[in-house]
């Protein structure tokens, strides 16, 4: 399904629910809407109502304005940009100029469930776990090889969907295809008990789904045994109980498969050629030309630059919103500034592109100031421009659109397997068999084994910063900082944490976040999550 390219013209029907947000009002886009009573009737459409699932993780709807969601700002309610906000606003990754409601709360770890960027990603979860579910319940049964194998994959996409909101929410409404069709309150579950549904759903898929690399953009085995072992991975946070053994199994399946390499150019995972690395497993499609929208990598990119520290040229769009870039703190993660410079002030007088950094996966630029003493100045600050709509060998792309990136928004890729693999293995007391996969990635991202490091040298902590290296700005940190006890209540504190200049520690209760406002007044069924009543 080259979904690039693909016309998303067919929507399913939809169970009606009450609640589930008072801002899920969803419509149907096409007048001409194809029912799920005559999809089967018509070539192709299977696949393209597959699609639309697949799109509802990267696009706001059908096409041009259109928006699955009606909302106040239908772009709060585009998955990857309103998961990405809250995954990395909330953390020393990312901070945001801008005064848009919500995102000071972001900024600061002040949240409410109020917040309209929780309520926009928990209601497009909703929203793509009853997409899903329509889905399955229609192809269930069904004999037809390509149907059995779309069967498969729109549960790993309802699963997928499932595990952000366990992540997230913990204790979210919860809808499955069993459920009739018609105007009914969700129920909610428990975290314990939506972890062991999803478990139990990839479980179930994982043999029905293709081969690794079956065709791009579809969710294949591979798809499914890293999400396992992402499972695992946070298994003792998300059910009490640690699972790193399941964790390295599933990677080792992975690694084993020897489908994947990595890629030799770090930044082509992140380049508008990015949908040709050798280690990318499972990508969200993003195309200037046929798939548009302010969101995914187009967002990460206009929000990054200003046109003068952080300019067009050097991400291949001309946006220019001036919006996100880091803090000094995270720099020290990215960068061992005092083995690299002696002091910070080096830093900001010679070499503010960082150019003697050995590490070729540092993307930043120091701006007019070090420190972010006004949230809202945007040159106050690190640019940060690791993603970019050029191609990986800086040229310009082909199919060009000033607008909208064609850059995909990689959900997995090979050395996500490797470094879970290391944490596994860590944290099972197997120590050396963790440094040969951390040195897997260090050797490329340094270019020897010069940097190469020892047992010694493999703490927690350097496993958590090598994770921050490797992985900053793709929506990993918070889950991250969570699992290594340093997201809220820690001892790592960054600035403006807690509304403190200076970072300040915060509550364990914002682990979680809390269950949209609206959902729980609308839905006698729901009950808010600890600490937000």
């Amino acid at each position: 399904m080259n979904i690039k390219i693909l016309t998303l013209g067919v929507a399913l029907t939809t169970v009606l629910i009450t609640s589930c947000v008072k801002d899920l009002d969803v419509k149907p886009i096409d007048p001409n809407l194809l029912l799920s009573t005559n999809l089967k009737d018509r070539p192709g459409a299977m696949k393209q109502a597959l699609a639309k699932i697949y799109a509802g993780f990267i696009t706001r709807g059908q096409a041009g304005d259109d928006n699955d969601i009606n909302s106040s700002d239908a772009n709060f309610t585009c998955f990857i940009r309103a998961y990405w906000n809250v995954q990395e606003l909330t953390t020393d990754e990312v901070i945001c100029a801008w005064g848009d409601p919500g995102i000071a709360d972001l900024n600061t770890q002040t949240w409410t469930p109020n917040n309209p960027f929780l309520t926009g990603v928990y209601s497009r979860i909703i929203w793509l776990a009853v997409l899903s579910n329509d889905y399955i319940r229609l192809t269930t049964g069904d004999t037809d090889p390509d149907i059995i194998k779309y069967n498969a994959e729109a549960r790993f996409l309802r699963a997928l969907a499932y595990s952000y909101a366990l992540d997230l929410f913990g204790n979210p409404a919860f809808i499955t295809e069993k459920d009739k069709v018609g105007t009914f309150f969700p129920s909610q579950t428990t975290r314990a008990a939506l972890f062991t549904y999803v478990e139990s759903e990839l479980l179930a898929v994982q043999n029905l789904l293709g081969e690794p690399k079956f065709e791009r953009y579809r969710a294949d085995k591979a798809a499914a045994w890293m999400l396992l072992a992402k499972l695992y991975l946070n298994a003792e946070v998300y059910t009490g109980t640690a699972r790193w053994a399941d964790c390295k199994t599933y990677c080792d399946k992975v690694i084993g498969s020897n489908a994947y390499t990595l890629a030799t150019n770090y930044r082509q995972n992140f380049s508008s050629d990015n949908d040709v690395s050798p280690e990318m497993i499972f990508a969200l499609a993003e195309d200037g030309i046929n798939i548009q929208g302010p969101t995914g990598v187009s967002f990460i990119i206009h929000s990054s630059s200003n046109g003068t520290n952080i300019d067009a040229a050097t991400l291949g769009l001309p946006g220019n919103w001036g919006g996100n870039r880091t803090k000094r703190q995270f720099v020290n993660v990215l960068v061992d500034t005092l083995a690299v410079y002696g002091n910070v002030s080096v830093v900001s007088a010679n070499d503010p592109s960082f150019t003697k950094v050995k590490d070729k996966r540092v993307f930043i630029k120091r701006m007019d100031a070090w420190e972010i003493k006004n949230i809202p100045t945007f040159s106050q600050g690190i640019g940060v421009y690791k993603f970019t709509n050029n191609r990986s060998d800086g040229a310009a792309i082909v199919n060009y659109n000033s607008d909208f990136a064609s850059t995909d928004f990689p959900i997995f890729r090979l050395s996500e397997a490797y470094l879970m693999r290391a944490e596994a293995l860590l944290k099972s007391g197997n120590v050396a068999g963790a440094v040969t996969d951390v040195n897997v990635i260090r050797a490329r991202a340094f270019g020897d084994a010069i940097h190469n490091i020892t047992a010694a040298q493999l703490t927690n902590q350097f496993m958590l910063d090598e994770l921050g290296r490797e992985f900053y700005y793709e929506g990993h940190r918070r889950t991250d900082l969570i699992r290594f006890g340093q997201f809220s209540d820690g001892t790592y504190s960054w600035a403006w944490k807690g509304n403190v200049f200076a970072g300040a520690k915060t509550d364990k209760h914002l682990n979680i976040f809390p269950i949209p406002g609206d959902e729980v007044s609308a839905n006698p069924n729901i009950k808010q999550n600890p600490g937000y009543n």
